[in-house]
């Protein structure tokens, strides 16, 4: 298999890009340096060299407050500009894989989602990100969406968020006893690690395409989450759960947003629980 990556310094990207290798494919991956998502001629020269049997965007605009404050730079990049490559993939009979987020849905539905189930966004960022859904899939049918949750992974994290869930409840936790932690949001935590490995065991696959779930399994509270980091390192400091009605300012975030693998389970990926995949991400800092 031949992989063109579009995104490769991030949590994700870095992971498809070390896997890949270790499995022996081709791939040429591209950090927003080297290839800007929004630049369609330069995305369509990058695919053209290439010539890959599947580009991977992992590339997105997901810092969710500033999404709320510029949703023309959301749009542009989570949705606007999965058009065109869309598109060269369908002219090219390429493979495309983008990724989506829980935060297509309202939380509302109280159990975890499944592939089937009506988006409902809260905010801008759920809102550029289904959009980027549908555009993706009605300019070329045989893509592939992968939605997740809560990703966390890498040494340093997102460089956009400035590290990660996990990074930052460590730094805090060095210099605080306490440390308050939303209790209402309900997410499947999913290290990147097992993220990445999910999608090339997938990718594997003939024949497929649509949307499809891949998180680690079970599903807490970001102060379940918070919780569980204090407890395997062994640290003192107390985890404080608040409940904030799912509310940063004015900003909605959905309340029960897990996700449900249930077309990838029927092939035979499964991926391992959220508790495992931060024993595995805790023993490599």
């Amino acid at each position: 298999m031949k992989i063109l990556l579009i995104g490769k310094n991030g949590q994700v990207g870095q992971e498809i890009y070390s896997q890949s290798q270790e499995l022996g494919y081709e791939i040429h991956a591209f950090g927003r340096e080297e290839l800007d998502i929004t630049n369609a001629e330069s995305v369509r020269s990058a695919i053209e060299k290439v010539s890959p049997d599947v580009v991977i965007n992992t590339s997105a605009f997901h810092v969710v407050p500033l999404c709320e404050d510029d949703p023309q730079q959301a749009f542009l990049v989570n949705s606007i500009a999965l058009k065109k490559i869309a598109e060269i993939c369908k002219d090219k009979d390429i493979k495309f894989v983008t990724y989506s987020t829980d935060y297509v849905f309202d939380g509302l539905k109280g159990s975890p989602y499944v592939e089937e189930d009506k988006p409902n966004p809260l905010q801008m960022y759920g809102i550029s990100k289904v959009a980027g859904e549908f555009i993706a899939l009605n300019y070329s049918p045989t893509n592939i969406i992968i939605r997740t949750c809560g990703v966390y992974g890498g040494q340093e994290g997102s460089r956009s968020k400035k590290g990660n869930f996990v990074l930052s409840i460590l730094k805090e936790a060095a210099n605080k006893q306490e440390i308050e932690v939303a209790s209402e949001q309900i997410v499947n935590p999913t290290y990147a690690v097992d993220l990445a490995k999910s999608t090339l065991e997938l990718l594997s696959l003939k024949d497929i395409s649509g949307i499809y779930h891949l998180a680690n399994e079970g599903y807490g509270s970001w102060s379940d989450f918070a919780s569980e980091v204090i407890k395997l390192k062994g640290l003192s400091t107390k985890i404080i759960p608040v409940d904030r009605g799912g509310m940063a300012g004015t900003l909605r975030r959905p309340l029960f947003s897990a996700l449900k693998n249930t077309k990838a389970a029927d092939l035979g990926i499964l991926l391992p629980t959220w508790q495992d995949g931060l024993v595995r991400y805790l023993n490599t800092l």
